[in-house]
């Protein structure tokens, strides 16, 4: 999976909107939204949102933890623990990437949130990296990797299942095999 695919997922979160219309209610395969009146929050899947706010058809809520005081929290508890952390949102830099490109007007202290954001990302990007590490050089056969997001996952899992089959072939090699002929003479 690549990261316009977790993107694609990301963009079924639900965000709030006030929209500037009125619609009744709308009959999707993904369910039901509405009804849509101006001035009353609703909530709507995130890619109705960024679509809305392009044509200045809402006012988008960010989400309670797009805060710069709460990731500032989350920020420092990420780097105090050991261990992966839980994030506000499964889809926390997805959404964050697509609500600042799209609505970053309706974000208060967008630039801090976005600078935030990244150091938690890069503090987990970096825990992952050392874990993957130790993982390889104690030729362990199985982690357990909680609290990591989709796009966290997919940033090393490359990586790793690649070092690991290398890993594999090399220990395989190294076996003599059933059919292996001695050189002794």
């Amino acid at each position: 999976m690549d990261p316009a695919e977790a993107e694609f997922l990301a963009e079924k979160e639900l965000v709030t909107v006030i929209p500037n219309f009125s619609l009744d209610r709308i009959y999707l395969i993904g369910g039901d939204l509405g009804p849509f009146n101006p001035g009353l929050p609703v909530e709507v899947p995130l890619w109705l949102a960024v679509n809305l706010k392009q044509r200045q058809k809402c006012r988008l809520i960010p989400p309670g933890w797009m805060d710069a005081e709460k990731l500032e929290e989350i920020r420092d508890q990420e780097r105090k623990e050991d261990t992966f952390t839980p994030m506000p949102s499964p889809y926390y830099m997805e959404l964050t990437k697509l609500l600042l490109n799209y609505a970053s007007d309706s974000i208060p202290k967008a630039d801090e949130i976005r600078t935030l954001v990244k150091d938690t990302w890069d503090t987990r990007i970096a825990k992952l990296r050392l874990s993957a590490d130790s993982f390889v050089r104690q030729q362990e056969a199985h982690a357990k990797l909680d609290n990591l997001t989709l796009m966290e996952i997919n940033t090393t899992g490359t990586f790793l299942t690649q070092a690991l089959d290398h890993m594999y072939k090399l220990r395989t090699n190294l076996q003599p095999g059933e059919n292996a002929q001695s050189q002794d003479f």
